[in-house]
């Protein structure tokens, strides 16, 4: 009886076959030193048949932690599977990273302009080919994310409620918190939905900083997310143990009452009590300063780093 092979992957014009692995690259665009621009494409393909799982990291270009997951599993060979195919791409938007920035050079960003145009803007380009030479052979997706404008995440997964295989596979990423969170018009996980491809978020860190534990935690959760596809046997080292995460109903941002110098006074990801000093915001002076106060017995997963503050300014990210 002849056994069942695995799907050949093609991007760019070439060809994965079963049991193959190889570096491909998409071309982008030109940097205006005539500079050719390519998004990196890792591509390893099992000779036994199983799904198609995208890995991908830098949507937004200062988002390193999501960098460093993926070069990581590369570099430690984490992706040795023995069915179904694992497409990684370290680096979405180059031009971003280059630029130490979310946005490429035009100041679009990439994450709100899927599925793109072939005609476009550099952001609706860069997703237009990434939907047709990516997005519509994956079976499911893990989108690594760090926090922007100095807000560190506590690592944490975002899940499309609509989505039941998403909610899954939120569960299977056991991550230390996770939620449902609303789709995004021209976000790659609403083109995912609309793709039927179920996707997943994975935020954790601060953007333009290397957070050992959340770059640990990305990687056991998509390992255990590999184990759970049976694309590997087992999980040896584990990066982290944890019985369930925690699910978040319920969230809400605390904003800065006043202007001034935010003090925090709590430690990210940690459980609340009700009325609990969490920080404050005060002058200058030590003249003034308000308290800001937990509103209900939960969590905090977000904390801003930014030291000065205006009224209005998200501070904490907390739910029950």
């Amino acid at each position: 009886m002849e056994v069942e092979e695995n799907k050949d992957i093609v991007i760019g014009g070439d060809t994965v076959s079963p049991g193959e692995q190889k570096l491909l690259t998409i071309s982008i665009d030109r940097l205006p030193t005539g500079t050719l621009i390519d998004i990196p494409v890792y591509v390893f393909n099992a000779k036994k048949p199983g799904p198609t799982v995208l890995v991908q990291a830098g949507l937004h270009g200062d988002e390193i932690n999501g960098i460093e997951i993926v070069r990581r599993m590369l570099h430690e060979k984490r992706f040795k599977i023995t069915k179904g195919a694992v497409i990684a791409v370290p680096i979405l938007n180059i031009f971003g990273f280059i630029h130490f920035s979310r946005d490429v050079p035009d100041g679009k960003d990439v994450n709100r302009s899927f599925p793109g145009t072939k005609s476009g803007s550099m952001a609706s380009r860069i997703a237009y080919h990434y939907v047709s030479e990516i997005m519509h052979q994956m079976d499911y997706g893990i989108d690594l994310h760090t926090g922007g404008s100095q807000r560190h995440n506590f690592p944490q997964i975002r899940y499309t409620i609509e989505d039941g295989e998403s909610v899954e596979l939120a569960k299977v990423f056991n991550a230390p918190f996770s939620f449902s969170s609303r789709l995004i018009r021209g976000s790659f996980r609403n083109a995912a939905f609309k793709m039927k491809k179920p996707t997943i978020v994975f935020e954790a860190g601060e953007s333009m900083r290397f957070d050992d534990f959340a770059i640990s935690e990305g990687m056991q959760g998509i390992l255990n997310v590999l184990k759970h596809f049976k694309m590997i046997t087992k999980i040896e080292p584990r990066y982290t143990e944890r019985s369930t995460s925690v699910h978040i109903q319920d969230r809400k941002w605390l904003r800065a009452p006043t202007a001034g110098m935010f003090i925090p006074e709590i430690t990210n990801g940690c459980e609340l009590k009700k009325g609990q000093q969490m920080g404050m915001v005060t002058d200058t002076y030590a003249k003034n300063s308000k308290k800001i106060k937990a509103p209900y017995d939960g969590y905090v997963f977000c904390i801003n780093h930014q030291a000065v503050v205006n009224q209005g300014d998200a501070l904490f990210h907390v739910g029950r």
